[in-house]
């Protein structure tokens, strides 16, 4: 399972620091990179806005 960035990413960035394995990049959205996650819940526990989803 992985985390997908939903539209309601306000591209704050707080999430792409947190995450232990690089793989959130910068966007309009952040997006991340779903085979490199390895669904440790980081992002989503620093978004403002509740984006990151768990799949």
């Amino acid at each position: 399972m992985a985390y997908r960035i939903n539209e309601e990413c306000i591209a704050c960035g707080a999430c792409e620091s947190e995450c232990p394995v690089s793989a959130i990049t910068a966007g309009d959205i952040y997006v991340i990179d779903e085979d490199a996650c390895i669904d440790c819940g980081a992002c989503a526990g620093v978004c403002p806005v509740d984006a990151p989803q768990a799949l």
